[in-house]
């Protein structure tokens, strides 16, 4: 990484940036720690009040994905079929007259 600032003298910051109330460093030590970013169509963020609520609700989601498929049953992708042929094929349905009472 290059040590050195490099300055245009003619350079002037635009009036919509707006540091004055910028902390230095806020987010480094999450970063250290390899958090992700995860950004969320609004439709789905307009949901959640903050980052604990969207954790809470992922939480219970691995719990429920846990409860009702054991880790151990999972299969990975290569066990698999990539498509509909290496399915077995359904039977077709036959059109069965329906009964009318009446």
């Amino acid at each position: 990484m290059n040590q050195q600032a490099h300055h245009d003298d003619n350079y002037e910051m635009k009036p919509e940036y707006d540091f004055s109330h910028g902390v230095r460093g806020k987010h480094f030590q999450a970063y250290l720690a390899g958090t992700n970013v995860v950004l969320l169509e609004p439709d789905v963020a307009g949901v959640f009040n903050d980052s604990a609520s969207v954790n809470q609700v992922l939480r219970l989601l691995l719990q429920l994905a846990r409860t009702n498929v054991p880790l151990n049953a999972r299969r990975g992708p290569a066990s698999q079929p990539s498509n509909r042929r290496g399915r077995a094929a359904k039977k077709p349905r036959t059109n069965k007259p329906t009964r009318r009472t009446g």
